[in-house]
């Protein structure tokens, strides 16, 4: 069903009238009219709570339940308007023809700044740049609400599930494996987005858009040998909840301050997400503080009857919902049958006014109460702020720093932009501006393929696709072949596009398609010169093939990056950027596969085989590692040293019977006993970097720590900081990161407690470390 644009409605009857034309966004309360502004729940001046109760105590149940899906219908005679609280806006804002989501780009306002897709901008580690990006997002958002073109500001992003398995179609939204980036990321992304400073604390109850933290919880299979994500039962132990998928909601909710969450489709350990009192009501609302509203995924509500069979009748599900602490479904289910609950006396109408007055709290916080949004804070940004060059700059920036050289045999890369004097761009992704935006993509202001990138380097480019798709179901060798040998050098541009991974598609195998590899060998081997490979995709990939190949001299990782994807490239290409991104996931053999997606475990079980999973855990042979990435410069580090290497705990418990001994004659200490003097304290740690290429560049230091003592479920490593340097040709500067004890030494045991153990912990920076000892 298309959005509604424009529309009028006039209800006779009241003295009411709701006008949405494509010149004004909808609003509630609007001045022009006396009995609408007498109504309390008009008033911006009295607390939120106090309003948003008025306003339900003035709705028929009908109209109650009628608020309590995604396509939330008007209510003429309060002059409320219809709100739609399904928007998107992944790496931009999305729009979707045929879809009824709350933006539409289809008025004055016809394309927004598409940037990369998350799993490539992670591989940025740049905090900072991923608070840009939302807070451009933000603002383009809050821009196409202003010009009339929007139902709603409730965008459905970040995507937090950490990216646990190679083969996940959706991996490509997350900002990755390792649940301290995935929870930064949130915290920027949101932060940014909802209007709020970098640092946070400065939002109030204004929002500039509402971010939602997406999806709660442990969901990361889609559809896999005939496993779907309906009916998926996660099986997932205390242990690796409490380190490894709920870490990143907490961040987002506890530091980002999220306006929203969805609960995912999947059941965990029997019980339905969306269902889960203990997830929604206690961790999220009484833990963590939460106090925005809580969204299904689309039809979510329906499978826990009709699919998983969790819920015997239709009201049933609707009950469990409400009851855990839901307030909205994407879908009909609550419209279809929560009166029929509520009559059948399994429903109380209490927990549809508590899913209210969420709803409303976030739509009032959003400006939507308080009279004309254009003259509300966030009413000045126009039309002039979607696709503004500053944005588009950030496109490119964020492109740039984030693209991996995985390989650069005899320096082979930058090319000459004086010297080159003729370049075959060869491959099914090298003029497809498609395959650049990724998935829950918008139109974009413009785009620029890798060919059309490099055109602006050299004059004498040959093109060819080499295949009819990135499958290469149909491989036009010959052809490309007499390309690539006709031109100084070859860049092929490869790797996988939606075809291959998305929603509702995870992959079977980790490799490119067998013609397209042959291809690319085929290609390497009839060229001048060693070739580029550039690989496009959201997942990893086992090229082992092309990384053994001496005629692959340079390898170039570009994710899906967005409008600007392919000028960024060919800078890099040529030189104009020194690359600096590091790989945000583990990249797999094709023997992974072996694998069920279906496990969830995060620790390898060596009895059995099972290698785990992620670098904290995998024990197993690698393509590339977590954070690997290479640059036009060389680079060394030196831990500086540390004022204060030891950590005395003996004093800060609070109980003398909390100290344990575990099995490995380790002693610990749950971090719950310990005071809050050693939990807020920092240990500085300071590390000294220094560029010894002939190019400025831009790179993540990765600061991990590890216990001296292996084995007992404890990571390999942990990845403790990061930060992003810029350093200047034989730049030397000294970075500092700051270490919480409660924090970055301790890990979690089997009942998914955090607990601190006594011993030698190990900083790491690349091959350099620095010893902290913790004593009991």
């Amino acid at each position: 069903m298309k959005l509604k644009y424009p529309f009028v409605l006039i209800h006779i009857s009241t003295v009411v009238l709701i006008l949405a034309e494509s010149s004004r966004p909808p609003f509630a309360c609007d001045s022009s009219h006396p009995l609408t502004k007498s109504y309390p729940f008009c008033k911006p001046t009295l607390p939120i709570n106090q309003r948003v109760q008025d306003l339900i105590s003035r709705l028929t149940l009908d109209e109650k339940i009628s608020q309590l899906v995604n396509s939330a219908p008007p209510i003429p005679r309060l002059g409320i308007p219809e709100y739609e609280w399904w928007s998107e806006a992944l790496h931009g804002v999305a729009y979707f023809p045929g879809l009824h989501t709350g933006m539409s780009l289809n008025g004055t306002i016809q394309s927004a700044t598409s940037f990369p897709q998350v799993i490539l901008t992670a591989a940025s580690f740049d905090v900072h740049l991923w608070y840009r990006i939302g807070q451009a997002v933000g603002r383009e958002a809050r821009a196409i609400y202003n010009a009339g073109q929007a139902t709603g500001m409730t965008f459905w992003a970040p995507n937090i599930n950490i990216f646990r398995d190679p083969r996940w179609g959706r991996g490509q939204e997350t900002p990755g494996e390792d649940p301290v980036v995935t929870g930064k990321y949130a915290v920027s992304f949101v932060r940014g987005i909802q209007g709020d400073t970098f640092e946070g604390g400065k939002l109030g109850h204004h929002l500039q858009a509402s971010a939602c933290c997406k999806h709660f919880t442990a969901y990361d299979l889609d559809n896999w040998k005939g496993v779907n994500r309906f009916v998926f039962n996660a099986k997932v132990s205390l242990q690796d909840l409490a380190d490894t998928y709920m870490p990143p909601f907490r961040s987002c909710i506890e530091e980002g301050k999220a306006s929203g969450i969805m609960c995912a489709y999947n059941r965990v350990n029997g019980v339905p997400n969306c269902a889960d009192y203990n997830l929604l009501s206690k961790t999220a609302r009484a833990q963590w503080g939460f106090d925005g509203y809580i969204t299904s995924d689309c039809d979510a509500v329906s499978i826990i009857h009709e699919e998983q069979g969790y819920a015997k009748l239709p009201e049933d599900a609707v009950a469990d919902v409400l009851k855990a602490g839901m307030d909205v479904n994407c879908g009909n289910y609550l419209k279809n049958y929560t009166k029929s609950a509520v009559v059948k006396r399994k429903l109380p109408i209490s927990e549809i006014d508590r899913a209210l007055h969420n709803l409303f709290s976030v739509r009032m916080r959003l400006g939507l109460f308080d009279g004309n949004p254009l003259q509300q804070p966030f009413g000045k940004i126009g039309p002039d702020q979607v696709c503004s060059q500053e944005h588009q700059n950030l496109a490119l920036e964020a492109a740039r720093n984030s693209i991996v050289l995985l390989k650069n045999t005899y320096r082979l890369l930058p090319f000459s932009k004086a010297k080159t004097t003729s370049l075959a761009v060869i491959g099914p992704n090298a003029n497809s501006a498609k395959t650049l935006l990724g998935n829950y993509a918008g139109i974009p202001c413009k785009t620029v393929t890798p060919l059309q990138g490099l055109q602006r380097y050299v004059k004498d480019i040959r093109y060819h696709p080499g295949c009819n798709a990135v499958n290469c179901s149909y491989a036009l060798t010959d052809q490309a072949v007499k390309v690539a040998k006709g031109a100084e050098y070859v860049v092929l541009v490869m790797g996988l596009d939606q075809t291959q991974e998305r929603e509702e598609l995870d992959r079977v195998d980790l490799v490119l398609s067998p013609k397209q590899q042959n291809l690319i060998s085929t290609l390497a081997r009839a060229a001048k010169n060693p070739v580029v490979l550039v690989l496009l995709s959201g997942g990893p990939v086992d090229i082992s093939f092309a990384k053994n190949d001496k005629h692959i001299g340079s390898i170039l990782w570009a994710g899906y990056p967005g409008e600007a994807g392919g000028l960024a490239l060919a800078e890099i290409i040529f030189g104009d950027h020194n690359p600096g991104g590091r790989l945000p996931v583990t990249w797999y053999p094709q023997s992974f596969v072996k694998v069920p997606m279906t496990d969830m475990r995060m620790r390898p079980e060596p009895s059995s085989g099972y290698p785990g999973r992620t670098y904290r855990f995998y024990q197993g042979q690698k393509v590339f590692e977590f954070g690997y990435g290479l640059s036009y410069s060389s680079y060394s580090y030196e831990f500086l040293p540390v004022a204060q290497n030891k950590v005395y705990l003996n004093h800060q418990i609070k109980s003398p019977k909390a100290e344990l001994e575990n099995s490995n004659a380790l002693k610990h200490v749950p971090v719950s006993e310990l005071g809050t003097e050693l939990c807020s304290k920092r240990i500085p740690v300071t590390v000294r970097a220094q560029n010894h290429g002939d190019m400025a560049g831009r790179h993540p230091l990765l600061l991990f720590v590890r216990s001296a003592k292996a084995g007992k479920g404890r990571p390999e490593k942990q990845l403790v900081g990061f930060q992003s340097v810029i350093l200047n040709a034989g730049e030397r500067a000294d970075v500092e990161f700051e270490l919480s004890p409660c924090e970055h030494l301790s890990t979690v045991n089997e009942d998914g407690l955090m607990v601190i153990e006594e011993g030698s912990h190990l900083l790491s920076i690349e091959d350099k470390e620095s010893e902290i000892t913790v004593i009991l």
